[in-house]
């Protein structure tokens, strides 16, 4: 996204494949990351913090991760880190990012596997000139939500990867319910139609889950805000 000045990335997975998902969707090209200068990453699992992807981009690049991650991340041999906790938060010319609480598991290998890097799960919040733009990243719903209301645009993920979610994570349903805490004027549904185990992304409810929870998730949301539903690798002015 383009904000106060600055192309800012969220989570990026440039590559096509991360660990044994594909991406589903057309490649990237290096156009589509030209002239990144900030990426805000939410959480150490690997399609969030994707160190090939990183790899990617200009060494000036700041990298914004939560509070813990930041020497791991050097020794991976990514620079520029800098580290928020919930509450804090760091200026870029005009740009004001705070870390904001999510409810997801910040292990790299988690849940289920808790040993490696760890550093607990956040989401931003984006401020300039009175604009506000709350990036979740990956989250469920959680006690302090409405504490964000009200904001400009709202990116929230309405589904994963998989068949199932995982604890931690938000369905089209409780994407709504975020969207009645948080009351966005604009809400961008995302984490969806991305990437799948090749096998699994050929089975008929699988190329279902890669379409239709956006548009369940304008569905249940309304007339509370405006649904932008922007299919994976397209633009929106």
């Amino acid at each position: 996204m383009e904000v106060a000045g600055h192309v800012v990335l969220t989570d990026p997975v440039l590559t096509p494949r991360v660990g044994p998902l594909h991406r589903v969707v057309a490649p990237l090209t290096p156009d589509a990351w030209a002239g990144v200068d900030l990426v805000l990453i939410s959480h150490l699992h690997g399609d969030h913090l994707h160190l090939p992807s990183l790899r990617l981009l200009p060494r000036d690049v700041r990298v914004v991760v939560p509070r813990g991650a930041g020497t791991w991340l050097r020794h991976k041999g990514i620079g520029n880190v800098d580290e928020l906790a919930v509450g804090e938060r760091v200026t870029y010319g005009d740009l004001t990012v705070t870390a904001t609480t999510a409810r997801h598991s910040g292990h790299r290998w988690g849940p289920r596997l808790t040993y490696g890097p760890h550093a607990p799960a956040v989401g931003h919040l984006l401020e300039t000139s009175g604009v506000r733009i709350y990036v979740a990243g990956d989250t469920d719903l959680f006690d302090g939500m409405t504490d964000l209301a009200p904001v400009d645009v709202a990116l929230l993920p309405v589904w994963g990867w998989g068949p199932t979610l995982g604890p931690g994570h938000l369905d089209p349903a409780r994407a709504a319910e975020a969207v009645r805490r948080i009351r966005p004027r604009v809400a961008v549904p995302v984490h969806w139609g991305t990437l799948a185990l090749p096998g699994v992304a050929r089975s008929r409810r699988m190329r279902r889950l890669l379409v239709d929870p956006p548009h369940e998730f304008a569905r249940a949301v309304g007339a509370m805000s405006d649904v932008i539903i922007a299919s994976p690798g397209t633009e929106v002015g």
